[in-house]
């Protein structure tokens, strides 16, 4: 189901909405979170919801996507960093329960494998929200990557790391590899929901609907999914036929 809101606000509001209902009507769940410029705006409703509705986060397990190897947590651009900065602040989540790939441990032989695990000791993911990359990558899956794959290290294809140099200083260079969890672990997550906003993304969301599935477009995977729900804005819609999706007018 591809749903159409009117602007990045909206969409966010959706989103926010979305989660704090999840999390309300089961407290002790598992989420899986994603992080880049997409998601600030949804954080920062729940944020704003969570304060308002004084929603307990506080038995909440979470799981994150995806992290640069060889990053310090304290790195800026790590996304360790940015989930403390955007969500973790701000609220009184039980951090020894907030889980982000360690990009030092990374290299390790058996750190992919224990994280995979480690998901599935918590009884898997309630709950998985993802953003998309230009070419199509769900965390750091690259094209190519198998479906059946678990948390492993991946080098990023230039595309990623030119679409996420934005976020780096000047001259600084954007790692050559990432830690992210597989397709596999995401795609055994109870429910899905993948954002994508702004016209960069319009040629990416007409991929997956022009597209069958096929691991050169690892987000076509997600139509295998019984529960997965995609929400875009006007702009990111731009290049899909509107009988592809429902528009929702707030």
């Amino acid at each position: 189901m591809i749903l159409v809101f009117p602007d990045v606000d909206a969409v966010a509001d959706y989103v926010s909405d979305t989660l704090y209902t999840q999390i309300r009507s089961r407290p002790p769940m598992t989420l899986g979170l994603a992080t880049g410029g997409t998601m600030e705006p949804i954080y920062q409703y729940f944020i704003d919801k969570v304060k308002a509705g004084n929603l307990d986060v506080s038995q909440l397990s979470i799981f994150n996507l995806d992290e640069y190897v060889g990053l310090d947590a304290n790195h800026p651009q790590s996304y360790a960093a940015y989930m403390k900065a955007r969500l973790f602040e701000h609220l009184p989540f039980n951090l020894q329960n907030c889980h982000v790939p360690d990009g030092k441990a990374a290299l390790d032989a058996n750190y992919c494998q224990q994280y995979s695990t480690q998901i599935q000791r918590h009884g898997g993911i309630d709950f998985q929200l993802l953003g998309v990359g230009g070419n199509g990558h769900i965390g750091f899956n690259e094209p190519g990557t198998p479906f059946d794959s678990r948390c492993h290290i991946v080098e990023l294809a230039p595309r990623t790391r030119l679409d996420n140099s934005r976020f780096f200083a000047p001259g600084e260079l954007v790692p050559a590899h990432a830690i992210t969890m597989g397709i596999q672990d995401i795609m055994e997550a109870r429910e899905i929901l993948l954002v994508a906003t702004g016209p960069k993304k319009a040629s990416t969301m007409k991929k997956f609907v022009d597209h069958g599935i096929t691991e050169q477009v690892p987000f076509t995977v997600l139509k295998r999914h019984p529960a997965t729900t995609i929400v875009l804005d006007e702009a990111a819609a731009q290049a899909l036929p509107p009988a592809s999706y429902q528009r929702i007018y707030t």
